[in-house]
């Protein structure tokens, strides 16, 4: 159709995502290697690449509109943007281009597309460290294995996977064909060391299983040295018994597809660019080069549906295929190099603390709680940002993001601008309701220019009433909440009582001073910063809506080890 000519291909990568992030690093390598090449790459969540710098994107762009935007090109992430108007040639739909109008863009205007810097970094911190990262993540182990899996390993290494595999999802049916195994029975079983990678090497030892007795596989004792290679060899050899269980395809099947015109016409041009290097035919380097040559023909010149081996079809092949010495296998197994230490599958709390707060771009500066000062201003404020922040259907933004600077929030003059609007002062005691009714008064007043001088002032004694009257309900009612657990639930503010304050309450016609008391303003930082303390304390640890509101607007409380010392930090 429209595609262009391209490579591609699908990687079952199961649970070892580091396989994922390294074929991203290679589709890197090859953009930078080859310019005039691009790759994009996806999996089963999408633009994964996006997801991993999800807090450095543009507001613009979405799962909606995402779709052949992505690409590397020349080692560099880009981005096709949105079109422009001004008369621009190239303009893309509003949802997503093609990828050729994608390609057209990359080669023309390549410095427009090119990923903002922190999207860049987010990714490129994702897939550093390799090509020398890619020993660290394997493990080599002893594995006490038949014979026929050892040559086999030896001839195709990543078998490994597809038996840990089906160990590791295996199901009652597949045990079936464990209870008398026909393809790898336990009588010739050699000492060898298998490279897994350390995914499938935790996928294998953490499992408890238990051989059926028809089997023949048994164990030795646990405080036997050599118990962790026998059980691991007893597991990978159900995993290749119940691979070659589930092969519908006859081992023969080889035969069939090696007897064809197409394989004489391909041997025959194999031989005339002399890829036998003039090896005598039937010597053991000439078979090594033609067992090579049928792999090969297999898997990519014959037709799909006969070069779509699967693991068990290999396995049989390579068994037919290959001979091996069983006292070569011996003689091997008295000189093995150690096996690598799996103390890498403990983990401590602190090392997992110490792994979350490096993911999160967090660092400790020092291991002293009382060290630490956790600013409660900065608290309170980045709440009260976050409640002023509009939302939508789409959820709350949080007050910063990493192309808008910190929203700051003046208290002073937001209170100063109320008084101004409202005019008196109590207009703290005013809502939002009745300053709108307030305001449709004041402004009845002016668009009447006719009214004369006494109409004007009886207009205004109408209004001053109104807004008194609404004052006196709204006093009463705090004066009933004051008496009720609602009112004693909240902290008041601990204002001094000068001489001005007490005048100001006698003209005011309190009761008693304990009316005064009970009338006193709410502290709302104190009342907002204690129960964001009870909500983090309820959380006991565990992730919960304080935490993670506060985190997301940056801001990190510390570690909640006693309530009395949270109190404690409130009071100062």
């Amino acid at each position: 159709g429209d595609t262009p000519a391209h490579m591609g291909g699908t990687t079952l990568f199961g649970d070892s995502v580091e396989d994922e992030w390294f074929i991203v690093y290679l589709l890197r390598e090859i953009t930078r290697e080859f310019p005039g090449l691009a790759a994009s790459v996806q999996d089963n969540d999408g633009e994964f690449l996006l997801i991993e710098a999800a807090d450095f994107l543009p507001k613009w762009l979405n799962p909606e509109n995402s779709d052949n935007r992505v690409f590397f090109y020349k080692g560099e992430l880009h981005i096709i943007p949105l079109p422009e108007t001004e008369g621009k040639e190239w303009e893309p739909p509003v949802s997503s281009p093609t990828i050729s109008q994608a390609l057209t863009f990359l080669s023309t205007r390549s410095e427009e597309s090119l990923a903002a810097a922190p999207i860049r970094t987010a990714l490129y911190k994702r897939i550093s460290g390799y090509p020398e990262k890619i020993q660290t993540l394997f493990h080599r182990a002893h594995c006490y294995l038949p014979a026929g899996i050892v040559a086999v390993l030896k001839q195709r290494p990543s078998l490994v996977a597809a038996a840990v595999q089906a160990f590791y999802l295996r199901d009652p049916v597949d045990l079936r064909a464990c209870r008398i195994f026909k393809t790898f029975p336990p009588d010739e079983r050699v000492m060898t060391v298998v490279t897994f990678t350390k995914c499938l090497y935790a996928q294998l030892v953490q499992q408890n299983f238990v051989p059926d007795r028809r089997s023949g596989y048994t164990l030795p004792p646990p405080s036997d040295p050599q118990y962790k290679a026998h059980e691991l060899g007893m597991k990978l050899a159900h995993g290749f018994e119940i691979l070659c269980s589930k092969c519908k395809v006859s081992p023969d099947s080889k035969t069939s597809v090696l007897s064809g015109p197409l394989w004489e016409r391909f041997l025959s041009s194999l031989k005339e660019k002399n890829y036998f290097k003039g090896e005598m035919e039937g010597s053991a380097k000439y078979k090594e080069l033609l067992h090579k040559a049928e792999d090969y023909f297999q898997h990519s010149v014959t037709k799909p549906e006969s070069s779509e081996l699967s693991p068990g079809d290999e396995i049989l092949t390579l068994l037919q295929t290959t001979s091996y010495d069983l006292k070569e296998f011996e003689k091997e197994a008295t000189c093995l190099p150690p096996e690598d230490d799996d103390s890498w599958l403990e983990i401590s709390p602190d090392e997992l603390d110490q792994m979350l707060k490096e993911t999160t771009n967090q660092s400790h500066t020092s291991s002293n709680e009382e060290e630490q000062k956790y600013d409660l201003e900065a608290v309170v404020e980045s709440m009260k940002a976050f409640v002023s922040k509009v939302s939508t259907y789409e959820g709350a933004e949080m007050p910063w993001s990493s192309d808008e600077a910190h929203v700051t929030f003046d208290v002073d003059s937001f209170t100063n601008a109320l008084d101004r609007i409202l005019g008196g002062e109590d207009s703290e005691e005013l809502d939002s309701d009745d300053l709108d009714e307030e305001e449709e008064l004041e402004s009845s007043d002016e668009d009447d220019e006719a009214l004369d001088v006494e109409d004007q002032s009886q207009a205004q004694k109408v209004s001053d009433e109104d807004t008194g009257s609404l004052r006196s309900i709204m006093k009463e009612m705090d004066r009933e909440l004051a008496h009720t657990n609602v009112g004693r639930s909240f902290t008041t503010q601990k204002k001094a009582v000068s001489s001005a304050k007490a005048t100001m309450s006698q003209n005011a016609g309190h009761d008693s001073e304990a009316e005064d008391t009970e009338l006193t303003p709410l502290d709302v930082d104190m009342n907002l910063v204690d129960n964001l303390l009870e909500s983090y304390s309820a959380q006991a640890g565990l992730a919960g809506p304080a935490s993670n509101i506060l985190q997301s607007m940056g801001v990190h409380l510390p570690d909640n080890a006693d309530r009395i010392g949270s109190n404690k930090e409130v009071e100062k």
